[in-house]
């Protein structure tokens, strides 16, 4: 089975046109890195519960709803649209089975975790993350970052050494608009509360 990710309408298509099995529908919302893949304008990006439904009427294989969903509301709230399912990522990186790092679930839990933005200064490509001190010393987008992946390794250092003295500055936290759903719970026991309403 092939799985891919659209963030528009055209990509959408694009994709069943070549083949694939069912689309993941990421919205905005979405933590890490946007799947886009034909277009580099973010400002053809829309949320979630705006995208499922127009992308539900655009194609003809099942849809999978991903961004921001952090409950089993938002979970029922995308079925209704028409989701043939739902992707879930931010609500599990608290979970023991996730290996977050520790720099990584403190910026999870601290009121830092409301703000995120998109930011290519971790990879060269755009990926969602809370704001830390390289987003906002730099510009969460910035013409100056290395081009996908050279960034990464340009960062290596300085990431290095922070979290070795326990901080995220310079680390990419990558995290949905909606961090409300995450919990130190087995993921097992997780699944079962976001498929409650079904």
């Amino acid at each position: 089975m092939i799985l891919a990710s659209a963030t528009t309408v055209d990509e959408a298509r694009w994709l069943e046109e070549n083949g694939v099995d069912a689309v993941i529908a990421q919205g905005l919302e979405a933590g890490g890195h946007r799947g886009t893949f034909l277009s580099d304008d973010l400002s053809t990006q829309v949320g979630t519960f705006s995208l499922v439904p127009q992308i539900v009427q655009a194609v003809k294989v099942p849809v999978i709803a991903a961004g921001g969903i952090a409950d089993a509301d938002g979970v029922a709230g995308a079925m209704a649209l028409g989701a043939a399912g739902v992707q879930i990522g931010t609500a599990y990186l608290l979970c023991p089975e996730s290996t977050t790092s520790a720099a990584h679930r403190a910026a999870l839990t601290s009121a830092a975790a409301r703000q995120t933005a998109l930011t290519n200064l971790f990879s060269g490509r755009p990926a969602r993350g809370i704001v830390n001190r390289l987003m906002s010393e730099l510009g969460p987008i910035n013409g100056l970052a290395p081009a996908f992946p050279l960034a990464t390794s340009a960062l290596a250092p300085l990431r290095a050494k922070a979290e070795a003295e326990g901080k995220g500055d310079f680390s990419p936290l990558w995290a949905g608009q909606n961090v409300t759903g995450c919990k130190e719970i087995p993921a097992a026991e997780l699944t079962r509360a976001l498929a409650r309403n079904l």
